[in-house]
């Protein structure tokens, strides 16, 4: 048994919707199906979400508040004032800050820009800042992708004659700035259709609203990285205006989009949403993070390529440089974390921060410990000297951060964000506080299965549906990414032909499946470890995404897998190892540290007396021993406190000496997920075989021959192993047959026939069956395939219960 990661839930379908629309669009069952799943069971919305093009972008004249920022910019342009763009420093910032650059640009007019160092200021407006633009003579600022919470800044701002034009769309304080106009999709009395926008979003309506038609269609490539890097939902309006972005990217009209796609490794052809979310977006994120992103802003207002090159190589190395940071400080948080775990256990809430911790990567530290801990999180640096507190939130579906945070207002100096991610700043003697009131407010909202990652599956099919038209036609969802995923195709027991280790270190884990004749290869990406707990042909279930792999022109379906399970018991072959003992802790310390073996421990099972118990520390280990007559017993003080049930893992490293021993024991642990066979190979000369009624009047009358008078057993057994070639063994336990049944009389190391034996089936003795059992056992035990063992066990299993 392998263990999901996720838990699995499937979105339903209407079957009958999903084959109308398949009819109606001659498009494959399997798109058809995702569209319903997606709720377009209709013609004209999937048709829209299929086709929909920059012509069914809505009035951005229908955004509140625009309607007296159009007026009030074109005066600023006619009447030659000074405009200051302000805008933030993530990748969503940089993107806003950059388009209305090219905007100011493009209506000539005077301005300038403004974004605040990450760590030296922090998120948002500040007074001196505006303090400083007022002095130099500036009358207007618009914001970009901030503002909505600057109540103060914009009340100095007006107090001093400057007018603030705000453009965001993150969530409304309940107290909204006095600016002469508000922009934001969210704000509860703005009726625009779609609340979905970006901060960048946001900013391309703006210049929608000035230049009409004029409106430059590249435009939407600066709109469409700002984005898919702020995670926004890539439907309806956004979805558009992402997809016409990335087709403009492939031939750009931006020098520094081309030359930050070359740095990240695209060199040709399509530029995906994967593209940008893993490959621009970090590195315009480097910018502000580990320096300043003014260099970024350069980078996308660059007018040379030759310029462009030299600040996206710069950013690159940025990015590098944020990574090894981030992996440094992700391992200080661990370390504090595991100390926390073991005095007073795990937190609802995280809260961890650190002295010098670079706030401009507290967001993706964040991110990291909540894929791993999977509960919300909170990341802080501390400033040595001031002992302020910057941090980053990360949240958990259920879970609304920017609410919990809200209820802690009155301990913050900032705070802002959404309901996932949020980012705040409070002095450093306010964390403890901060951290006992996250959890208070926690604890009457965060159930035990909100801790359960959940992992949404679109469609459940078979592998004869994954074929390269279905995959292409799948292709028309995209682009792919927040609230429109990647389709996750659902594929339920398949059967493991190969599986292997791939990549640096063995990290990634390539698989061919197979399904009622049809194969595919699929590959896990960081789930190399788990190769050692797949067997030969398990039977898998798998949640991926389908795609094509293309190689010297040859085109084939490809699945790439986000999670898997096992759902059965696997049978692990060890057998004939040359140093069990060793093995054995090998084994348990590997497993140890794999989630996926689920939760439960390991067990031993021995023959009575085994000399195992002088040659293994068995100490820690629940061991188990064959009875005859129970199955299985404790073998020591602790499988007698721990029980059967709770094994999960049993390591064989005997075989029994009696059938009774291996079917009770098989009866007896009914836990088990997994079993390794590490036991030792019969000699030849204790080997059985399934018993034959012709193979038994061959012996006895060998034995009637010879035993009349009577017989050495010694003697007996050797010349009846030369004349059968049984070994042994078999024919000691053959003999025990014969006197069962009063064929025979064993005495004083004596042999002879009875002189007047009744008349008795062998099938009635109860060592004859039992022979018969043990020899099936052990013949599959010693030389079965793995598949075999499994499917023997199985059955005994089923039988069992």
């Amino acid at each position: 048994m392998l263990h999901a990661k996720y838990r699995w839930s499937q979105l339903p379908c209407d079957e009958a919707s999903a084959s109308r629309l398949a009819s109606q669009l001659n498009i494959s069952p399997l798109l058809a199906s995702l569209l319903v799943t997606r709720g377009m069971d209709r013609l004209e919305e999937a048709e829209q979400f299929l086709k929909g093009s920059l012509a069914d972008q809505h009035d951005p004249l229908l955004l509140s508040g625009m309607k007296e920022a159009v007026p009030r910019i074109r005066q600023a342009v006619e009447n030659g004032e000074r405009i200051l763009i302000y805008g933030d420093y993530d990748a969503d910032g940089v993107s806003s800050t950059t388009l209305m650059i090219h905007l100011m640009r493009r209506l000539g007019a005077t301005y300038d820009y403004y974004i605040p160092h990450r760590t030296k200021e922090g998120y948002g407006l500040h007074i001196p800042v505006l303090e400083h633009f007022h002095k130099k003579g500036f009358t207007l600022i618009v914001t970009v992708d901030t503002g909505i919470s600057a109540v103060d800044q914009v009340a100095y701002a007006r107090s001093v004659g400057m007018d603030v034009i705000v453009t965001d769309h993150h969530e409304p304080p309940a107290i909204l700035p006095e600016a002469y106009t508000l922009i934001n999709p969210k704000l509860p009395y703005c009726s625009y259709p779609f609340k979905g926008l970006a901060g960048v979003g946001v900013a391309y309506k703006l210049a929608q609203a000035l230049l009409g038609e004029d409106t430059p269609e590249a435009w939407t490539e600066l709109a469409a990285l700002g984005t898919i890097a702020d995670l926004m939902p890539l439907t309806g309006e956004n979805r558009v205006i992402v997809k016409s972005g990335l087709a403009s990217m492939a031939h750009s009209a931006f020098p520094g989009m081309t030359a930050l796609l070359g740095t990240s490794g695209w060199s040709s052809g399509e530029v995906t949403s994967t593209s940008v979310a893993f490959g621009l977006a970090p590195r315009i994120n480097a910018s502000g993070r580990m320096s300043h992103a003014n260099r970024a802003v350069a980078l996308l207002t660059a007018e040379s390529m030759e310029e462009a090159e030299v600040i996206a190589e710069e950013l690159d190395v940025l990015n590098k440089e944020r990574q090894m940071l981030v992996e440094d400080m992700v391992q200080e948080a661990l370390q504090q974390l595991e100390s926390q775990e073991e005095a007073e256990g795990l937190p609802d809430v995280i809260v961890v921060a650190g002295e010098g911790w670079n706030a401009g990567v507290v967001g993706i530290v964040a991110s990291k410990l909540l894929e791993r801990y999977y509960r919300p999180t909170i990341v802080l640096g501390i400033h040595p000297e001031t002992g302020e507190c910057k941090g980053s939130a990360r949240s958990i579906p259920g879970f609304d951060i920017y609410e919990a945070l809200t209820d802690c207002a009155d301990l913050l100096d900032h705070f802002g964000g959404h309901p996932s991610a949020a980012g705040m700043s409070l002095g450093r003697e306010r964390l403890e506080e901060f951290g006992r009131r996250l959890n208070a407010f926690a604890a009457g909202r965060l159930q035990p299965e909100h801790f359960v990652p959940v992992l949404q599956t679109d469609l459940a099919c078979s592998l004869k549906d994954v074929t390269l038209q279905a995959i292409e036609q799948l292709q028309h969802l995209a682009p792919f990414g927040m609230a429109n995923t990647c389709p996750r195709l659902l594929l339920r027991d398949l059967k493991l032909l190969e599986c292997k280790q791939m990549g640096k270190d063995g990290k990634h884990l390539k698989l061919v499946l197979g399904q009622n004749g049809k194969t595919v290869e699929a590959v896990a990406f960081g789930k190399g470890e788990l190769a050692s707990l797949l067997t030969e042909e398990a039977r898998v279930d798998i949640v991926a995404e389908a795609g094509i792999n293309e190689w010297n022109g040859s085109r084939k379906p490809q699945l790439m897998i986000q999670d898997l399970a096992v759902s059965h018991l696997q049978v692990f072959d060890y057998r004939g190892s040359r140093n069990p003992g060793l093995l054995l802790d090998e084994l348990r310390g590997k497993l140890g540290k794999l989630p996926a073996c689920g939760s439960g421990t390991s067990a031993v099972v021995l023959n009575d007396g085994s000399a195992f118990f002088q040659t293994l520390d068995l100490k820690e280990t629940p061991v188990w021993v064959y009875d005859k007559n129970v199955g299985v017993r404790p073998g020591n003080d602790l499988a007698q406190a721990v029980g059967f049930n709770a094994a999960v893992t049993l390591f064989v490293l005997e075989l029994p000496e009696s059938p009774m021993g291996w079917t009770g024991m098989v009866s007896g642990f009914t836990a088990l997920e997994r079993i390794y066979l590490l036991h030792s190979p019969r000699a030849p000369q204790e080997r059985i075989e399934p018993p034959s009624r012709d193979h038994f009047k061959l012996v006895y009358s060998l034995i009637h021959r010879g035993a009349g008078q009577g017989l050495r057993e010694e003697e007996l057994i050797a010349a009846l192993a030369t004349r059968t070639g049984w070994s042994r063994r078999m024919v000691e336990m053959a003999l025990g047959v014969f006197e069962e049944l009063g064929f025979i009389i064993r005495a004083a190391g004596m042999v002879r026939i009875h002189p007047s034996p009744s008349k008795q089936a062998l099938e009635t003795s109860s060592r004859y069956r039992e022979l018969g059992l043990l020899a099936e056992i052990e013949q599959m035990l010693q030389y079965g395939r793995v598949p075999e063992i499994t499917e023997w066990m199985l059955t005994h299993i089923q039988g069992a219960s």
